[in-house]
């Protein structure tokens, strides 16, 4: 089975049409404040225009409040949001039922003892993104490009599909297939010159070395 990509922090039309062409599955769009690839409304809403029908649109939002929500689930209009803080299982099944859009709930791994809290949050998101701790003193909880030991993820079964993130670029990305046993990968600052300025020759390369990796066995999944 092919390995589904997530292109996130996508912030040009360049580049959402290079993800686009590489055969990429989802596009981020970050509204997160403090993220370098973070978009403004009327720049998502544009980018999600141009990206609809073409792959899926996720809007990333960490602990956003409802009004923020409701207004990027109006504008952008997207297939996912994407909840990257420290939202609880009870906050996720409360956006989910209001706004009536998929989610996808990140998870920060560290050790395996950060895989307890996966049970509440498969029962009340769509999907869910295992993601590397931010470290203690950062101001965002993603998007710095560290991994995690990807082999806490080997043989681990999953009631939702996920997807793996943290630190991956087209260097890494089919050892952290194989290590893992991901069915789905999420890139951003891997595929960077700089913070926030994304490589459309990065983003072909790592589309392209992820759907050539024979992605996990069924007893992985």
């Amino acid at each position: 089975m092919t390995v589904t990509v997530k292109i996130c922090g996508i912030n040009s039309a360049e580049v959402a049409d290079a993800a686009v062409l590489a055969g990429a599955d989802f596009a981020g769009l970050n509204l997160h404040a403090a993220s370098p690839r973070r978009l403004g409304i009327e720049q998502a809403r544009a980018l999600a225009d141009r990206l609809r029908s073409r792959l899926r649109v996720v809007v990333l939002l960490c602990d956003a409040a409802d009004e923020s929500i409701e207004q990027a689930v109006r504008s952008v209009r997207p297939d996912f949001l994407q909840l990257h803080g420290g939202e609880g299982p009870e906050r996720t099944a409360q956006i989910r039922g209001r706004f009536r859009v998929g989610v996808i709930k990140s998870i920060a791994i560290q050790d395996a003892t950060d895989f307890a809290t996966v049970p509440a949050f498969e029962a009340v998101a769509d999907m869910l993104l295992f993601d590397a701790k931010a470290p203690a003193s950062a101001l965002r909880p993603g998007g710095h490009g560290v991994p995690f030991d990807w082999r806490l993820l080997r043989g681990r079964k999953f009631t939702r599909p996920w997807l793996l993130a943290g630190g991956l670029d087209p260097e890494n990305v089919a050892r952290a297939i194989a290590s893992s046993g991901a069915p789905g990968v999420d890139v951003s600052s891997g595929v960077e010159t700089l913070p926030g300025r994304k490589s459309v020759e990065l983003v072909h390369e790592f589309v392209s070395r992820a759907k050539g990796t024979t992605f996990a066995s069924e007893e992985s999944r």
